[in-house]
């Protein structure tokens, strides 16, 4: 399996495209028989997801059979036409999934080939999670501890926030030098720790996912940081 993510920044006079963009671009890619799984998403500020919508950056989310399958959809889709056309900034990465568990829409996005696979080297994260209505306010209000003690832990490379809904569809890209550093922030920092046991007291998630993913390839830029290298 092929996991592509693409997150464009939009240039300001464009921010109006990528809004019909979310509605129009749903057209094609239900009706790509090739593709296995798919989300539009938006973006935080700096595309973080501890910010408020900026509007600027938005993420497609795509799973294919193959690599070939993914090519052409890059190369000829009305959707990555749209989103080059109205970006000024583009980052693309492609994953192999190593481990997954959880559901997305009720969905299992990331089929694991082989679950016992030994990875070293640079790897990739999803988490996402919805949050249901009544704990959004909490889940804010401790969310961004977590945000900040991970972009300063040992090992950590670039995140990303992307998600269907801005409030209550939450998603974390993140990448990192090998997952014993990925291991170290998620369970021994203090903030991410506190917060993933406050998740499972307070019940703050209806549905939960987490992936991680070697890099197979990727291009591009995230707030002018070049990732062109990350998988080497």
């Amino acid at each position: 399996m092929i996991v592509a993510l693409t997150i464009t920044k939009f240039r300001d006079i464009t921010i109006p495209f990528a809004f019909v963009g979310m509605a129009i671009l749903r057209i094609p890619l239900g009706l790509n028989k090739r593709c296995r799984f798919w989300k539009l998403m938006g973006s935080g500020k700096d595309a973080q997801v501890d910010q408020a919508p900026d509007y600027k950056h938005w993420a497609v989310l795509t799973t294919w059979n193959n690599r070939n399958d993914y090519d052409a959809f890059h190369q000829n889709s009305f959707v990555m036409k749209w989103f080059s056309l109205f970006g000024t900034e583009s980052f693309t990465i492609l994953l192999n999934p190593l481990s997954s568990h959880g559901l997305w829409s009720k969905k299992e996005p990331f089929k694991v080939i082989n679950s016992n696979q030994i990875h070293t080297g640079k790897i990739a994260v999803i988490t996402r999670a919805a949050i249901r209505f009544n704990k959004l306010k909490e889940f804010r209000q401790n969310i961004k501890r977590a945000a900040v003690a991970m972009r300063s832990a040992p090992g950590f490379i670039l995140s990303a926030g992307i998600g269907e809904n801005p409030f209550f569809d939450q998603a974390t890209f993140s990448i990192w030098e090998n997952a014993e550093s990925m291991k170290a922030y998620a369970y021994k920092s203090f903030d991410h720790a506190d917060v993933i046991k406050l998740t499972r007291e307070r019940k703050w998630y209806s549905e939960e996912l987490f992936a991680r993913f070697e890099i197979v390839e990727s291009w591009g830029t995230l707030n002018g940081i070049s990732i062109n290298n990350t998988n080497e």
